[in-house]
């Protein structure tokens, strides 16, 4: 199980909103073929491990081992229970079985009612965890999010003048481009998108550009900004007007409730995880609403003396590294 998990990391980044999904067969104590979730729409992690098996012969005798409960339904592929019983797999061991309500439980049920022997819950934390932003979309009915700020030694965010170029260093710089391409969306708010004019797509790392996501209340941000230029898909909501172009939607929603408006839409659009990267009103916005599920701080050995100043947590970090001269500390909420 810990090989399917394994497996699963490495969907990270192409299967959202998808689960991470491995899948290990093993015939007698070895291992006769593996697979994974590579890709959304593709192929299922059952499909890929039983179609690198070089014995099919072997199949009947084999234990699957599944990272999350095989589908029972339709979606853009076949129901993965349904060929495990047509394989005529022995045993199947699931870490932890899938919250979707077209699922949660009937694959189980589906293998157990063909004679197939079931175990759920081995590795079943470590399953859950590495899953989290799908259970969080599942169970929570928005998506998983991610606050992420650098600050420096003395808690600022950026100068008076919001001034904020560069807090962090190079290779925390390059850690925040890999989490850009493992997340679906990427938020900033209003004073961010208007002073430092970022890009938010992904340039020093390999993967996909995240959704862009802007919250400009009034529609007061110039339209020649680098968020407007129609290169990746990008919404930005306000409270004054609904408007469709190219590779850019702006949605009105009410000011009041605006931040569960807001997390209600992305998850009508199926979004199922976004890292905020600020600025400083908009973080403190989601934190003072309970709205978040980790928080990523780097801290800067440089100093400010004055400026705008970072959030501030009265818990201790979960974990903490070192990333070049920052340090990195992780929260997680709940």
């Amino acid at each position: 199980m810990q090989r399917a998990l394994e497996l699963a990391e490495r969907g990270k980044g192409t299967v959202g909103p998808n689960p991470l999904v491995g899948c290990v067969l093993v015939h007698d104590g070895k291992i006769i073929g593996e697979g994974y979730h590579q890709q959304y729409g593709g192929p299922h992690a059952e499909v890929n491990a039983i179609a690198s098996v070089t014995d099919p012969k072997l199949l009947p005798d084999a234990t699957a081992y599944i990272s999350l409960e095989p589908c029972s339904h339709w979606g853009k592929t076949p129901p993965c229970a349904n060929l495990l019983i047509e394989k005529g797999i022995k045993s199947v061991q699931v870490a932890t079985l899938d919250p979707n309500p077209l699922v949660a439980g009937k694959g189980v049920q589906l293998l157990q009612d063909a004679g197939i022997e079931v175990t759920v819950g081995l590795l079943e934390q470590e399953a859950r965890w590495q899953n989290r932003r799908f259970f969080c979309q599942q169970e929570k009915h928005r998506p998983y999010l991610i606050l992420k700020w650098a600050q420096t030694q003395d808690g600022f965010l950026a100068r008076e003048n919001f001034d904020s170029k560069w807090i962090s260093g190079t290779q925390s710089r390059q850690l925040v481009h890999q989490w850009r391409a493992e997340e679906q969306a990427i938020l900033v708010g209003k004073n961010t998108a208007l002073h430092d004019n970022p890009r938010l797509n992904v340039r020093d790392w390999s993967g996909s550009d995240p959704i862009r996501v802007v919250l400009d209340s009034r529609l007061e941000l110039p339209a020649d900004l680098n968020l407007f230029d129609q290169q990746i898909p990008t919404l930005c909501y306000n409270t004054v007007k609904n408007e469709t172009l190219p590779n850019l939607e702006r949605i009105k929603l009410s000011e009041e409730n605006f931040l569960e408006a807001l997390l209600a839409d992305l998850q009508a659009r199926n979004i199922q995880s976004v890292l905020i990267e600020g600025g400083g009103h908009v973080l403190q916005q989601f934190l003072a609403a309970g709205l978040w599920d980790e928080a990523r701080v780097f801290t800067s050995p440089i100093t400010f003396e004055h400026g705008i100043a970072a959030p501030t947590f009265t818990q201790v970090p979960a974990e903490s590294y070192a990333v070049g001269e920052d340090q990195l500390d992780l929260y997680y909420h709940g």
